[in-house]
């Protein structure tokens, strides 16, 4: 009963719970121990109970002890895994067996603990534990994970002949080291492949960028299970191939083959980075609808997809009925915030996560910093770079320091922003300079923005959005020498309603040496009054128009589309390469910092 109907239910496991109970089999270890196990299901957020039942098993041996070490690592607390078995476990009358160590390697794997690492496998040999298949693939992964691969193949080779599982092991770790070729020789001269085998070469393929090669495998596959289609859609994201990975979903789908809670927080991903609210919706239907668990990670996925669809009051309703957050929840809610135009929500949001007692991390410090950015909060986004490694243990990062030069450039404070290149105890890297170019380019700086314009192209050569942003601050300094049907319609109607306004065409937008009449006209058909066009042409006059574009919104069309927003008293959403553009009555929520 445990096993079977208590590992999708907890009314059931309760029940059941209540029978053991009554029926005095609580002390029985396999009971005790399958109890504690049910009890750690991470979607039941029940950890709680599952510690309380081993509390109250007199002399637990070595099954109820694996349930608990298992139940922290399943519940993303691996520090209290390694704390559990060192402090609790070691010392007492219980011998650990095989099934002890694979959590505990991966915990120390996911926690980058390399001494406690090393400690853990002098016990697996200590106890005579090393040739099992398990335990060694463990130790191959750990030590990949630390980018030992030496000490892998060492593990690897080290005992009896590696079963197929340890090979797999040694291909991923292979893979995440970068050395390509020597996986794809250990692949071909494997005598025994399986499923794990295949799906070793999708997502190490992918994971070094080469899309080309991690379809080919996958089609290449005899057979599939539920990790192979998430090895190739997260493949399919992680290359920025997001409608891509929307079709092999469909095409899941076309299979009858039911989705895991993975392969959907993946799809969810390429519907935010695309802007697809209707697949969005789809899939939180479909998720409801199956009774499909929703812990953190998919949780966070939902939160993360309305947000970046523009309904940044759904995805802050659905954060706030959710039972279990997770670090990596409050940072897509603040960032959702962020990009949306609520930095001050998201500031609040932040400190309400202390209260709670989250510590924030590196990625809550990149998505707050970008909410002062995107707010133009020059002093709080300063004292929070400040406050990260005293009040919060945090060590900036580049990362962090790129979001304080965008903030201060967003501003015009170029002098201040290259200050803080210049005292950085980090080299600078591409994203920071580019931050500075970028605030050149809006605020007219030509001499400073061909200084930091020069280091660019010397730090990325072949990045020809260098060269174009560098062009485009000369063209609005006006240094030519140094640069070398029913829609249309219907803009022409919107145009003309514009100049009504009081609109007059930004003209030093158009980067080109033609006269002002025919900027005039090119500004006319930038893409987003192309889009904002079309939408008012398809949609009833209560419909909210919602635009996605690979590039950032220039000036004009942002003015442009704030005085639209008002004649035709629609709400605008536009998402740039950058952010979120909520346009209303006049009005952008970015407050024209972007």
């Amino acid at each position: 009963m445990l096993n079977t109907k208590c590992s999708t239910s907890l009314q059931h496991l309760k029940q059941t719970h209540a029978l053991i109970l009554r029926t005095g089999h609580f002390q029985d270890h396999y009971v005790s121990g399958s109890l504690a196990n049910s009890y750690a299901n991470s979607d039941f957020e029940t950890l709680d109970f599952s510690i309380r039942v081993f509390d109250q098993v007199r002399n637990p041996n070595v099954f109820v002890w694996n349930s608990l070490v298992r139940g922290f690592l399943d519940n993303n607390q691996p520090l209290n895994a390694l704390s559990f078995y060192s402090t609790k476990m070691v010392g007492s009358r219980s011998m650990p067996n095989k099934y002890t160590y694979p959590p505990l390697l991966k915990a120390c794997a996911v926690l980058g603990a390399v001494e406690e690492g090393v400690q853990v496998h002098a016990h697996v040999v200590k106890y005579g534990l090393s040739g099992g298949r398990h335990v060694r693939s463990a130790c191959v992964h750990m030590y990949v994970s630390f980018g030992r691969v030496l000490d892998a193949r060492n593990v690897l080779v080290g005992g009896p002949e590696p079963d197929v599982v340890c090979w797999n092991a040694m291909i991923d770790g292979y893979f995440k080291c970068g050395n390509v070729e020597e996986a794809k020789r250990v692949f071909e001269n494997m005598k025994e492949k399986n499923i794990g085998t295949w799906n070793a070469m999708v997502s190490g393929f992918a994971s070094c960028g080469m899309i080309e090669e991690a379809v080919e495998s996958f089609n290449r596959m005899p057979e599939k299970n539920d990790l192979s289609w998430s090895a190739i859609i997260d493949g399919y994201n992680r290359g920025g191939y997001y409608k891509e990975s929307l079709a092999i979903f469909k095409e899941m789908q076309r299979e009858k083959l039911k989705p895991s809670k993975f392969v959907l927080s993946s799809v969810l991903a390429a519907c935010a980075n695309l802007g697809a609210l209707d697949q969005g919706r789809w899939i939180h239907r479909y998720i409801e609808s199956e009774s499909v668990p929703q812990g953190a990670i998919l949780g966070t996925s939902l939160i993360n997809m309305y947000a970046q669809c523009g309904l940044i009051d759904l995805a802050r309703e659905f954060f706030n009925n959710m039972k279990q957050k997770e670090v990596f929840t409050w940072n897509a809610m603040i960032g959702g915030l962020a990009v949306n135009g609520r930095a001050e929500d998201a500031i609040q949001l932040f400190f309400q996560m202390q209260q709670e007692k989250m510590k924030p991390d590196d990625i809550t410090f990149v998505a707050i910093l970008s909410a002062c950015a995107h707010g133009g909060l020059v002093d709080k986004g300063l004292d929070f770079l400040r406050s990260m490694k005293e009040n919060y243990g945090v060590e900036p990062k580049v990362e962090h320091y790129g979001c304080v030069v965008d903030l201060l450039g967003r501003v015009g404070l170029l002098k201040e922003a290259e200050e803080v290149i210049n005292s950085m105890p980090i080299e600078p890297n591409a994203a920071v300079w580019g931050a500075l170019l970028g605030a050149c380019g809006k605020h007219g700086n030509v001499e400073l923005g061909e200084r930091v314009g020069k280091i660019l192209l010397e730090l990325e050569p072949q990045n020809s959005g260098r060269y174009a942003l560098l062009s485009n601050i000369y063209a609005k300094a006006g240094r030519w020498e140094d640069v070398e049907n029913d829609i249309y319609s219907l803009l022409e109607v919107v145009i003309r309603k514009l100049n009504l306004e009081g609109y007059l065409p930004k003209t030093s937008e158009v980067l080109f040496d033609i006269d002002e009449e025919e900027k005039e006209t090119a500004l006319r058909y930038h893409s987003e009054k192309l889009a904002i066009a079309f939408g008012l042409l398809k949609t009833t006059p209560d419909t909210t128009i919602r635009i996605v574009k690979n590039l950032r919104v220039c000036d004009d069309c942002h003015n442009a589309t704030k005085l639209i927003s008002k004649i035709y008293n629609r709400k605008i959403i536009v998402r740039d390469r950058v952010r979120y553009h909520h346009f209303e009555n006049g009005a952008c929520s970015c407050q024209d910092f972007w």
